[in-house]
């Protein structure tokens, strides 16, 4: 899966979890979260979405890990390989 693949799977999951935003505007290093005024829960439901949609598993204690997209998109990649 390339990096364009995964970046189209985000941002459309965050359009079904905040329809009212647009994800396609992120930078790179923009905290998802605050940028999109995303609250917890629909944050955690994005993540179980992605992890559905992309076949890995995101623990608890990672998600710290990925709250940037470029942090999320090579979270991703790593556990793609």
């Amino acid at each position: 899966m390339t990096e364009e693949e995964i970046k189209k799977t985000i941002f459309k999951l965050l359009k079904q979890i905040a329809p009212d935003t647009e994800p396609e505007q992120l930078q790179p290093d923009d905290n998802i979260r605050l940028k999109l005024e995303i609250d917890s829960f629909d944050a955690l439901r994005f993540i179980v979405e992605l992890d559905e949609q992309l076949g890995v598993e995101t623990p608890e204690q990672d998600y710290g890990k990925i709250a940037t997209l470029r942090s999320l998109v090579n979270y991703i990649m790593e556990k793609k390989k």
